[in-house]
């Protein structure tokens, strides 16, 4: 398994801190809860630990509009505690990868504070000032991704926030802004971090010329407003790449780090950012299992796809969730997410777990009243909201999860007595019990690891694969429906399946599927 590198054979786990484990009773998690399940993490079989932002924040976006990028926020504790977090994450073998949010800071920032003080401030061209349009509207059509102009007005000037108005886009093109930023990696570095995930890798650069977006045309009319226009001018342009590539430098420096991009794009797209020479971002986030159809037909298509985009040399990674997104669960039901788990943790390259996914967490209904997240309160009514994707870990059946001792930020899950993991460890058929197994094995065999991956088909409702190295080969057979399949095998016998037996049972021709069954076979030699 060592002919890898950590974050090729390893599996990265999210954790969004203020919902993972507090310690102090306040209601939101922190370092220190962290800290306190890291034996649990360490357990579950994962290499590195994402931990979202923690910086010092107004917390407009909760954690995602920095005023200080190297520092900690009070309600996660303080820089003595993350230092005793790394510390502990790298005793037990485990790695911490932080989020690098370069795209945009709070308006809170002492940055930005400068440069809005004064059109002749130094500091002015680090953020983006445009005079008025020739009507005295905004410089032009740009939409926020929160909804609304993306401009705002501030004296005479409008600046430009890809999000809230509370977080000012920088500029990439002045120099200065961008050793600063430079210098925010080597202060975390320095520290001994393992790498970052970069927010919006790929809207770090915006057009020199600001010309207007055109029409989506396959915008609907009744969707979020910053649909409504193809981004093209102010997302993905060809300078970021040079960006990317000064980023690894800076990570490769420092010896054996990570460099992770958040990119929603197509395949073709999505496959430069891994750069020239591949040195760019390492793994550039596939999404694209989060927004396919759940079809056999539709994942064997990204799958292939995916495959072929990438460049010669290059290491794929998979996604199916995160704290941006509706859970798993939640998208094709439990019984469909743990075809997904087997799915996750068979196929090539590195996976990312989101917390809670192993336990079969779901979304969690908030009421009105409750709302959160910015998202949603900007554009109610059209599922913007990521407040129930984001609600607390479930650890026992205690009557706050064993979360907290306080009144929690975001209300629990109605079924966290029945799903927790307390209750799920002592479950041989459990979610979490599956995804202990599933990753066992894929930590255990080397073609389930770092093996190729052939034979991608699909026939009918059932998606089939195989993972081969030198030594072994295993086929990947995942009903997606409800019926009972049959399917041509060759003989072996069966390593895990979905339900949770089965185990060592051979196969010679025809495998019999349940419905919403996975199975993994191993081949005879």
């Amino acid at each position: 398994m060592q002919s890898t590198v950590w974050w090729q054979y390893g599996i990265l786990y999210e954790v969004y801190p203020r919902s993972f484990q507090d310690s102090n009773g306040d209601g939101i998690g922190d370092l220190q809860g962290i800290l306190q399940r890291l034996d649990y993490l360490a357990g579950l079989g994962i290499k590195a630990v994402w931990i979202a932002p923690f910086y010092p924040s107004p917390m407009a976006d909760f954690g995602y509009d920095i005023a200080d990028y190297c520092n900690i926020d009070r309600i996660f504790g303080t820089l003595a505690d993350f230092d005793q977090l790394l510390q502990a994450i790298h005793k037990r073998g485990l790695k911490l990868i932080l989020d690098f949010v370069p795209n945009h800071t709070s308006d809170q920032h002492p940055w930005f504070l400068e440069s809005r003080s004064s059109p002749d401030n130094p500091k002015r061209d680090w953020y983006l000032w445009r005079d008025p349009s020739g009507g005295g509207g905004p410089p032009n059509n740009w939409l926020s991704n929160f909804g609304g102009s993306a401009w705002t007005k501030d004296g005479d000037q409008y600046y430009y926030h890809g999000f809230l108005k509370q977080q000012p886009d920088v500029n990439w093109r002045n120099a200065d802004l961008r050793e600063a930023m430079f210098n925010v990696l080597r202060f975390w570095l320095d520290r001994g971090v393992d790498g970052f995930r970069v927010d919006v890798m790929w809207m770090l650069i915006k057009d020199d010329q600001f010309r207007d977006n055109p029409i989506n045309p396959a915008s609907n009319p009744n969707g979020p407003a910053s649909q409504r226009l193809l981004a093209l001018y102010n997302t993905n342009r060809p300078e970021v790449h040079e960006i990317v590539a000064a980023m690894r430098a800076i990570l490769d420096s420092y010896g054996d780090r990570l460099l992770i991009g958040e990119i929603y794009l197509p395949f073709d797209q999505l496959a430069a950012y891994y750069g020239q020479d591949l040195k760019g971002a390492q793994l550039p986030f596939n999404f694209h299992l989060i927004a396919c159809a759940w079809s056999a037909d539709a994942i064997a298509q990204v799958i292939k796809e995916y495959e072929a985009a990438l460049p010669v040399g290059a290491w794929p990674n998979w996604v199916m969730g995160n704290h941006d997104q509706p859970r798993i669960a939640t998208r094709i039901g439990r019984a469909q997410a743990r075809v997904a788990a087997m799915l996750l943790l068979t196929l090539r390259g590195t996976p990312t777990m989101y917390y809670g996914d192993e336990i079969g967490m779901t979304d969690v209904p908030i009421p009105a009243g409750e709302v959160q997240d910015p998202a949603e309160k900007n554009e109610p009514g059209l599922g913007m909201g990521r407040d129930p994707e984001r609600t607390p870990m479930q650890w026992d059946s205690s009557k706050l999860a064993g979360f907290t001792d306080g009144t929690p930020w975001l209300r629990l899950s109605a079924d966290h007595a029945m799903v927790n993991v307390a209750t799920l460890s002592g479950e041989t058929d459990s979610m979490l019990s599956l995804y202990r197994t599933l990753i066992g094995l894929r930590n255990s065999n080397a073609a389930l690891n770092s093996g190729d991956v052939e034979v991608v088909t699909s026939n009918g409702h059932v998606l089939r694969y195989e993972r081969a190295d030198e030594a072994q080969r295993f086929a990947i057979l995942l009903n997606l429906s409800e019926s009972k399949e049959e399917a041509p095998i060759a003989a072996g016998y069966i390593l895990a399946s979905t339900h949770m037996d089965r185990s060592g049972d051979a196969v010679e021709t025809t495998l019999s599927l349940r419905p919403f069954e996975g199975v993994i076979v191993k081949r005879a030699e």
